[in-house]
This record gives C-alpha cells, structure tokens and sequence, in this order.
C-alpha cells in the first residue's frame, strides 16, 4: 500500500497552479481508494461544479443499473430514489465530526470535508457495481449454481461487500488523519447507518409496474389469424423428418398452452432448442404454443392440436422403437387439469387422461413425458405404464414454484432440463440431480406452502430403450 505522503505528480499542483485537480482525477482517486489504495492528493479541494456533477454522474449510473435489477415492466419510484440520500446526509455529519481540523492537519495529506466526499462518492462505486450486477443477475435467474443454490454463501457474498464499503470508509478516512477512537466511532457509525438502511428503508428507485403485469398483450382474432393458422399447421405436419431405420430416433412435442405469463413461452422455447440439440431430434419437433406474439409462428396448444401433433408423430416416428419426449408446462390445478387461456380464443384444459388416450390411440409405445405444473403428480398414475418415464414438477398435493410473471423459467424446467441435462442425456440422473437443487431453491425463495416434492416412474421396459439413446448420443458427442 502507499504512504499517505506519496503523491502522484499528474495530481498534485504544479508550483504556480491553481490548488485544483480536474474532474477525472477526483473520480480516479475516488476509484482508487474503492480499492483501498490512498488517493493521491493534498490539499487540493473540489469545486461546487465539480461535486454537482460527480454526484450526479454516479447517481444516474447506479440508478440506470437499478433498473436493470428488475426483468418485467417497472416505473420510477422517486421516493426510493430520495430515501437512500439520508444516510448520506447522516453520514457526512459524522464525516465532518471525525475529520481533523484544519489546524490538527499534517502537511501533504488529504484534508477537508469536500474532499473527503468527493473521494467517497468514487470510492463506495465499486462495491455498489458488484452488488447492482449481482441484482440484475438475481433479477434473471441468472446467478451462478454454486450462489443461487446456497443460503449461506448468499448471505456471506452480501456480508462482504457490506464489509468492504466499512474498511473503504475506514481507509480514506484514516488518509485524511482521523484516528483513535474518532476512526473506531466512523467505523461503528457507518455499520449503524448502513443497518438502519437494510431494516428500515429498503426502498429502492425502480419498482415493478404490477399495472403494466397485469394487462398482457391479447391475441387479434381475424381472418388472417385462423388462415395463419391453417398454414401453420400444414407446414408443421409436412416438414417432419421422417426416422431414420436402425437408428432409435426422439421425436418431441412441447405443449404451452397458457398464454397469460412469458415464463411458460421462454421454458418451451428452451426446451424445444434443448430436445433438437442434445438429442439429435433437429426436425423432429413440434412445439404447440399459445402467447399473443407468435400467432405467426407457432401452432396454437388446444386439445385439438394436441391430439392431431401426436397421430402426426406417431405417423411419421417408427412407434415401436423410437422414443417420444412429451413436455407440458402451465398452471396446474388440484384437480390435475393443466391450465389453458389465450383471450379471446375459447381453449380447455387438457387433463391426464386426455393425454393418455392419444399417446394409446397414435400407437406410440416409448414415452417420456415431463409435466411441469402445480400439483402435476396427478399425473403419474394416469400415464404410468412399462413404457414410460414420467416426471413432474410436484406431487399431488403441492405446488411448484418459478410459474410468475417476473420468472425466467420455472423451477423444475430450468434444474431439470436448462442445466441437468445439459450435462447428462439421462433423464433419470437430471431428475436426481435436480431436486435437492430445486428443494434449496424453495427454501430460499420463502416457499411456505411446502416442498413441491417432483415425482417420476420409470418403467422397467424403457430403461433398456433410454439407456441405448444415452450411449448413442455420447458416442456421436452431440
């Protein structure tokens, strides 16, 4: 670390110079000592133009950051915006207090109030970045396994950047002289500060517009939509690639049928890319998909679309070998019914019976079927047989969670299928694996309704079949 007494020569005065620093300097030192390193100044002071426009340079910084700590529609909340400015008004009393007076100060150090929280304002900058990034990762489910996954290092992460903007305090106000018990009182003073914030004001500037959440955008029924449709659903059919003889072919159909959450669309869509990609089913594919912005793109997910995707895979898979992924995800109810809506188009629910006499009636003998709602262990006994994997986001009685507007994935689809089997083509292993990683989430997340407990059966005469897939697709190393 640097003496106090050394000072660079691009900061300090020339002999005949204004007592000054530019503006980029202050934000540099400022820098600087966010990373315990003592700023390289004097006695130099900053202007009033000079503070006005650091303070308003970093604000507008963090608080377009802010924003980004939200992943849905949000507004401006100008209250949490002002709220946080207390603790700094507190906090310069108590600078002002421990400082030393202009007569108690050594020659060659920082000195003055306006310095201290020019440096400041620089110096709190970095550990504020972290704990912004951190947020916005957070916002997006996007935090990495080993942090999203445990309690403990979460808080402990938190704890350390609350500890390093302490020790920066400690360390640029020990540059500027304070000392003894007046430094311990800072140190105690901005643990007390930053406490109080955390407990009683926890506001922040941007919070999610509920207005903006709860009017989604709605289909526009026309003559067009239903002819868009109809073409769909023909290209759909016809460009199926027909299996491949000697090779076990996976043929999959995700089913999306809630058109309300953006979460449904997005884990559909991931699991749709993941089947083509590890499980070499490129063209084999259907996704069936309600949602007002691909009324263009994708077939609607109605019972009856449902029923016509399984007798068209069915028609084109070799039903005896081939291996069919099947992957539900909506609300769920207690009465098992997998929830449909898409205003102003009419859809039923789809029920696990329903599903069970298709698969039967299209002849398709391997199955492996994924349902990842709230109580979709009904599920499981319906569709069980020797034939098939079944596995789902909770039991009978409990609910999932991640289903939310605000939510990248849910729960069960993004341990089981975004990141288990993205490292296994085993779905009995990415089933494994997942659940004690989705239990910890729960528990992290305040679930006080229960485990959702997921589920599966695995009969005895698919195993040999999926085991056959796994080494087939490792050996290719796709």
């Amino acid at each position: 670390m640097e003496s106090t007494s050394q000072v660079d020569d691009a900061a300090a005065p020339a002999p005949g110079t204004p007592d000054r620093l530019p503006l980029a300097a202050w934000l540099r030192e400022g820098l600087r000592a966010g990373f315990l390193m003592s700023p390289r100044i004097r006695g130099q002071q900053p202007t009033p133009g000079q503070m006005a426009v650091l303070v308003l340079l970093l604000s507008l910084i963090e608080t377009g950051m802010a924003r980004l700590e939200i992943a849905g529609p949000a507004q401006f909340d100008l209250r949490g915006w002002l709220i946080p400015w207390w603790s700094t008004a507190a906090l310069l009393m108590l600078a002002w207090w421990a400082l030393p007076s202009g007569g108690a100060q050594r020659a060659g150090r920082p000195a003055g109030l306006a310095a201290w929280f020019a440096l400041w304002m620089g110096a709190v900058f970095p550990a504020n970045l972290v704990s912004l990034l951190l947020g916005m990762a957070q916002a997006r489910e996007a935090l990495p396994a080993w942090l999203d996954g445990s309690n403990w290092l979460a808080w402990a992460v938190y704890l350390g950047l609350w500890a390093w903007i302490v020790v920066v305090a400690l360390q640029l106000s020990a540059s500027f002289g304070v000392q003894g018990r007046r430094l311990l009182a800072l140190g105690f003073g901005v643990v007390a500060l930053f406490g109080v914030g955390v407990w009683q004001f926890p506001d922040r500037p941007w919070q999610p517009d509920l207005a903006a959440e709860s009017a989604p955008p709605q289909l526009a029924l026309s003559q067009e939509t239903f002819e868009t449709q109809q073409d769909l659903w023909r290209t759909t059919q016809g460009s199926l690639a027909p299996q491949r003889p000697g090779i076990v072919d996976v043929y999959g159909l995700v089913f999306s049928p809630y058109a309300g959450e953006d979460v449904f669309r997005r884990e559909s869509a991931m699991v749709a890319s993941l089947l083509a990609d590890r499980f070499d089913a490129g063209g084999r594919v259907v996704h069936l998909l309600n949602h007002a912005a691909t009324a263009a793109s994708h077939p609607w997910a109605t019972p009856l679309n449902l029923e016509r995707a399984i007798e068209a895979l069915g028609q084109r898979m070799d039903r005896q070998e081939d291996v069919l992924v099947v992957y539900l995800t909506s609300h769920g109810a207690s009465n098992f019914a997998l929830a449909a809506s898409h205003p102003p188009l009419r859809v039923a629910p789809v029920s696990p019976g329903e599903l069970r006499r298709m698969l039967d009636q299209a002849g398709i003998r391997h199955r492996v079927v994924a349902v990842s709602a709230c109580y979709s262990g009904g599920w499981i006994a319906p569709l069980a047989s020797d034939t098939t994997l079944v596995m789902t986001a909770a039991d009978a009685t409990h609910t999932s969670y991640g289903c939310g507007r605000l939510s990248e994935l849910t729960f069960f689809g993004r341990a089981v299928f975004d990141e288990a089997l993205r490292s296994t083509r085993s779905f009995e292993q990415a089933f494994a694996s997942a659940v004690p990683v989705i239990r910890q989430r729960e528990i992290d997340a305040g679930k006080d309704d229960g485990f959702s407990n997921p589920q599966i059966s695995v009969g005895d005469a698919i195993k040999p079949v999926l085991r056959a897939l796994e080494q087939r697709l490792g050996g290719a190393g796709k």
